[in-house]
This record gives C-alpha cells, sequence and structure tokens, in this order.
C-alpha cells in the first residue's frame, strides 16, 4: 500500500471531521449533548468518540499505555473541550502516520487485527460512520451540513 495513500486518507479523515465541527458551532452547548436514543447518545458522545477511537489506534501502534484510561464522555461536558480533545487526537495520529514507511504499513503491530494499512483505513471508515450520523443530528438540529464525500474532497485539497 503506497503510504501516500494512507496519508491521504488520513488527511481527509481529519479535514471532514474539522469541517462537522464548523457546523457543531452552530448548536447551543445544549443541543451539543443533547441525548439521541441512536448509536453513542449524543453530537457531543459521538465527536469524542471518534477521537478516542482514534486515539486507542495510536496507542496500539505505539505499543504505549492508555493515556485516556477511565475516558468518560462526561469529561467533555462542553464544546472546546470535546474539540481540544479531538484536535489534540489529529495532531498526534498526523505526525504518527507522516513518519510511516511503505514497510511500516505492512506490519502487523502486536495486538492489532490487521496490517498497519488496514487498521488506519478501518479508522477513516469508522469516522465516517459516526460523521454520518453526526450530520444527520445538526441538519435535524437546524446546523449547516455537508456532503462528505472524499471524491468530492480531493480537488479541493
Amino acid at each position: 500500500m503506497p503510504v501516500k495513500v494512507i496519508q491521504t486518507f488520513v488527511e481527509y479523515h481529519y479535514a471532514m471531521t474539522r469541517r462537522v465541527w464548523e457546523s457543531i458551532d452552530h448548536l447551543t452547548e445544549e443541543q451539543f449533548v443533547q441525548d439521541d436514543a441512536y448509536s453513542r447518545g449524543s453530537i457531543r458522545n459521538l465527536m469524542t468518540h471518534i477521537a478516542r477511537a482514534d486515539q486507542r489506534w495510536l496507542t496500539g501502534f505505539k505499543m504505549a499505555p492508555d493515556p485516556n484510561k477511565g475516558f468518560k464522555f462526561e469529561n467533555y461536558p462542553a464544546r472546546a473541550a470535546a474539540r481540544e480533545f479531538f484536535e489534540s487526537v489529529a495532531g498526534e495520529m498526523t505526525e504518527y502516520v507522516s513518519k510511516l514507511t511503505e514497510a511500516d504499513l505492512e506490519q502487523n503491530p502486536t495486538g492489532m487485527p490487521g496490517l498497519r494499512w488496514q487498521v488506519l483505513l478501518h479508522m477513516v471508515n469508522h469516522g465516517t460512520d459516526h460523521r454520518a450520523q453526526a450530520l444527520h443530528l445538526l441538519h435535524n438540529l437546524g446546523a449547516p451540513t455537508f456532503d462528505q464525500d472524499f471524491i468530492l474532497w480531493l480537488p479541493k485539497k
């Protein structure tokens, strides 16, 4: 798997997630944490779940201790705290991916369910799923939404 392909997909993942955050800025704090019966329960929960899942994959790649043991959605009661958590994880993952080689991508790190490139593509796909859920909720709350198609993002990058 060419490293540039994986780097591009990870870049897309974070660019689209940042666009969702821009839509979230149109909500009140109450709407941000408003419970929803589907999936993770609120937009806050969806967005922190995306960041937390990425953080767990990164921790696994590095074979490092979990820096966020005891994670709870409630630890991010407002948009600013949740966004800061996301940006921290996005920065760490982007830096990590920028240093990968093609040989690294073909490795199956200890404890991982697949090759590094497969796990990274899973991470991107997982993010797409939860962003779609968040965008649906945002639409229902009257916030602006957008198409998150990879092919539409490519020319704008």
